[in-house]
């Protein structure tokens, strides 16, 4: 068996494999993500810890690449809404 014949057993059994948008939109919000939850360690702001150990770990439920980005910008924007400092 060589390549073509792996993907296309793999694409016979359901398996498809994801686009390069997807993936570039997991490593930078996971990125995102991690930055976010070390700055909510450092200035010890549990929420923005929270949101971002979840902006970390969400694409591993997302799907549709407009869903991972639809939800790691809502992510990334309560992170910057529950940020310290902001005037309420």
């Amino acid at each position: 068996m060589n390549l073509s014949d792996d993907l296309q057993l793999a694409q016979d059994m359901g398996l498809t494999l994801p686009s390069p948008a997807w993936i570039f939109g997991c490593i930078l919000f996971s990125l995102l993500g991690y930055v976010a939850w070390r700055y909510g360690k450092s200035m010890k702001v549990p929420r923005i810890r929270w949101l971002g150990l979840a902006l970390m770990l969400y694409s591993y439920v997302t799907a549709p690449t407009w869903l991972l980005y639809g939800a790691g910008i809502a992510l990334c924007g309560a992170i910057w809404w529950n940020r310290p400092g902001r005037e309420g």
